[in-house]
């Protein structure tokens, strides 16, 4: 993108030149029509060029905002698991409790 912007100013600075000579050779005016010719292609080419850098941008952002959800998600999902397993030996020690209360009973 610099590069296309150093070209655009050093377009410039030549037609700036260009201007201040004499127009009376035909030559210098078929290079002006020239280098006008290729500043208005580079001006084209820069703004696809921007055009392109921003929907990159968007697509990026948009990208990441999905990354964060889905990480969220799975955090979220961790922790059920570890409630979930959390719960499962809780439940484990009352099965042991009550099968010992159960055993104190029958002897």
């Amino acid at each position: 993108m610099k590069s296309v912007i150093e070209k655009e100013k050093r377009l410039n600075l030549a037609l700036t030149k260009l201007k201040n000579l004499n127009l009376k050779n035909p030559e210098i005016k078929k290079n002006i029509e020239n280098l006008n010719s290729q500043k208005n292609q580079l001006e084209i080419e820069k703004q696809e060029l921007e055009e392109k850098y921003k929907s990159l941008t968007d697509d990026f952002n948009n990208l990441s905002k999905k990354l964060d959800e889905f990480q969220n998600q799975e955090k979220i999902e961790q922790k059920k698991q570890i409630e979930f397993s959390e719960k499962i030996d809780e439940l484990n020690q009352e099965t042991d409790t009550l099968l010992e209360e159960i055993d104190k009973w029958q002897t």
